[in-house]
């Protein structure tokens, strides 16, 4: 089993205890798509793919119409993607993505949990060689499917690795080419349970339980704030 579907694997273990965090998060993107492409997922493949992502979370259709509504709505502020990198206790490093209308909000935010947790932040681009960013998309092994006829098909569009466990298949090229394997998958017809853009670290560490605890205070805060959409770690 390759790293990349260990990865996902522990990705699945959300600290985010319940849905009235994972929600906003998820509808803040859904916001932003519909907001830079419009709001028909028809014509939209990223709104078409937040949404996608969305229902994998069993997010209410209620929930989904509103944060495309919001999209529109005169009194919703521009959104901005802004990542931040840091260290953590024990030589584990964070790459922090998040969505915000106040940068001087978030930046003050992230600072104050990160140093008041036996962390520091770094500059922006410390961490580039640290993490390989990585299309990944997820679907279920239907019958039909033969696993090396659709490694076949798909390697033109991309494709560097295809895993299966227990009926769900994992997918993983490199993230320039998601735009080329999301329109693949269409063609096929295949239905995807998710598709998205993750960060892999490319040496992963291991710690012990009393470090990782550490470690997981950080992250656990960092997650916990409204701008916060992900958390990487280069823990194996």
């Amino acid at each position: 089993m390759g790293r990349a579907f260990e990865y996902r694997k522990a990705s699945k273990m959300k600290r985010w205890g319940n849905m009235s965090k994972v929600f906003p998060k998820l509808g803040k993107i859904i916001t932003m798509a519909a907001k830079e492409g419009g709001g028909d997922p028809d014509m939209n493949p990223k709104l078409r793919t937040a949404i996608l992502n969305a229902k994998a979370e069993n997010m209410p259709k209620d929930n989904i119409d509103a944060a495309i509504k919001r999209a529109t709505a005169k009194d919703t502020k521009d959104m901005l993607e802004v990542n931040f990198e840091g260290k953590a206790p024990h030589g584990a490093l964070l790459f922090i993505e998040t969505a915000t209308d106040n940068n001087t909000r978030t930046v003050a935010n992230v600072k104050n949990i990160i140093n008041k947790n036996g962390g520091e932040m770094l500059n922006s681009g410390s961490l580039d060689f640290m993490f390989s960013r990585k299309a990944m998309f997820e679907f279920d092994l239907t019958e039909e499917m033969d696993i090396e006829e659709l490694e076949l098909e798909l390697i033109d569009a991309g494709l560097e690795e295809i895993e299966e466990e227990e009926g769900l298949v994992l997918v993983t090229a490199d993230y320039t080419d998601f735009g080329n394997l999301s329109k693949a998958f269409e063609d096929l017809n295949i239905d995807l349970k998710k598709a998205t853009l993750e960060r892999i670290a490319n040496t992963p560490i291991q710690l012990s339980e009393t470090d990782l605890n550490d470690v997981h205070k950080i992250i656990d805060k960092l997650e916990d704030d409204d701008d916060v959409q992900k958390v990487y770690t280069n823990i194996g």
